[in-house]
């Protein structure tokens, strides 16, 4: 079924109608695929954020300007994020990821007492926002870690931070082994320090999920090149043990569906599937990497590009960005969102964003997600081409939310930079989200429903 014409998003008996293929095109056409939501896209004077009417936003902080902390500027490539009531007054904290690569021209400041490895430019940064939505400080939160790209918010209220990489020490003038989990305290950094969560892998993580109940972590892998990567979860030692809990370790374990070696071949929304965990052999990949390892009898499930995890509803839900048969994948897909159900034991394949077929760009696809506040979902677009946030009701609405409108590539080619890091408030009265290049993080205020 093209979801270019119309998609299911079965969770719920939900319908999900509209010009989906059109939501993941990256084309300005995107923002009048639906006359509902917001409204259309109003170009923006400053040539920033273009936005609904009646909505504004306000830039908190931008790659390049000095860090209010006096560390050094504000690092580059801002990613994944989470906001956190920081008490009294609507008062918030954000902690922001930053995917520093070895070429990153901004680094994560080295900060004593938050630095992992210092020849690694990747991190966190906190910013701290008053009663009025103000940005008032701003500090790092962790440094010296490598392609920070999402994470996830523990029940505790801490931030966990991944590692999109498996470099080791001695490669790309690294001194400490890379592709760990870092938990961040966005209230005292101090007391998280930067401390490898070793027991939960050493992969190319994406994001994490937390279930609130049984303290279980559920972990992406993003490998967009065979072989592609696993869906994870692991059992604390300490479950729901407050921070630094995480650090007494305890299993890893990797989804397998049995007779399903790739996800991309499911193409029914609403298609259900038993699922098995079976234990991973070497978490640390001491010789080989993890989806590598030998699972023994059955193998073990694959699915390119997994991104965006977060838990809602009872269960976990993760996204597959894309799959591409010129690629290794089994079959073609603009992305999946996948729900998995641990009371039930069942993976669900609730949306499906059509096939490459339809696909005249590469890499046009979702990446991270959050919850809205009407109990909808936000979407960030990660591809070719203008760049947007969209939002899905619960109604089935798709439509426009933001684009960015920071052109950063060449004269005559445009390229606009990525959005990440999508999430609100805790009172849901202000989106914030960030654009990849140039790094900026933006608060979003208006008639949210």
């Amino acid at each position: 079924m093209s979801v270019t014409r119309r998609s299911l998003l079965a969770a719920g008996g939900i319908a999900f109608t509209g010009a989906l293929g059109a939501l993941f095109t990256g084309r300005a056409g995107a923002a009048r695929a639906t006359t509902r939501g917001y409204g259309p896209l109003l170009p923006d004077p400053r040539g920033l954020l273009d936005l609904p009417a009646g909505f504004s936003y306000r830039v908190l902080s931008r790659a390049g300007d000095p860090l209010r902390s006096g560390e050094g500027p504000v690092p580059a490539n801002c990613d994944g994020m989470a906001a956190f009531d920081a008490g009294g007054g609507n008062r918030v904290r954000l902690v922001r990821n930053h995917e520093n690569r070895t070429t990153a021209a901004l680094r994560v400041p080295a900060v004593a007492g938050l630095t992992y490895d210092p020849q690694a430019l990747g991190g966190c940064t906190v910013l701290e926002l008053d009663g009025t939505g103000r940005a008032v400080g701003e500090r790092v939160a962790l440094a010296g870690t490598a392609v920070n790209c999402a994470g996830g918010r523990t029940p505790w209220n801490t931030w966990l931070s991944c590692e999109e990489t498996e470099d080791r020490a001695g490669t790309s003038g690294y001194t400490l082994d890379h592709g760990y989990v870092f938990e961040v305290d966005p209230a005292d950094p101090h007391r998280s320090g930067a401390v490898p969560l070793t027991a939960m892998g050493r992969f190319a993580h994406e994001a994490v999920a937390v279930d609130p109940y049984s303290g279980i972590v559920y972990e992406t892998e993003d490998a967009f090149v065979e072989p592609f990567g696993l869906f994870y979860r692991f059992l604390p030692e300490r479950p729901l043990g407050g921070p630094g809990s995480l650090r007494a370790g305890g299993a890893l374990e990797a989804l397998r569906v049995p007779g399903l070696a790739d996800l991309s071949v499911v193409d029914e929304p609403g298609a259900e599937f038993p699922a098995r965990w079976v234990p991973v052999p070497d978490p640390g990949a001491a010789t080989t990497p993890v989806r590598l390892q030998d699972f023994g009898p059955g193998g073990i499930t694959h699915a390119q590009k997994l991104e965006g995890c977060y838990w809602g509803d009872g269960g976990v839900r993760f996204v597959s960005s894309y799959a591409r048969s010129r690629e290794g994948s089994a079959a073609d897909h603009h992305g999946q969102v996948w729900s998995y159900d641990p009371r039930r034991g069942r993976l669900r394949l609730d949306v499906l964003f059509g096939p490459a077929s339809d696909t005249a760009l590469p890499g046009d696809s979702p990446d991270n997600i959050c919850l809205a506040p009407d109990g909808g979902l936000m979407v960030c677009e990660d591809g070719g081409g203008a760049q947007y946030v969209f939002g899905v009701t619960v109604d089935g609405e798709v439509y426009p939310v933001a684009r960015n409108a920071q052109d950063v590539g060449q004269p005559g080619a445009p390229e606009w930079g990525e959005f990440a890091g999508v999430t609100f408030s805790p009172d849901g009265r202000t989106m914030y989200v960030n654009a990849y290049a140039p790094g900026t993080t933006f608060a979003v205020s208006g008639p949210w429903r």
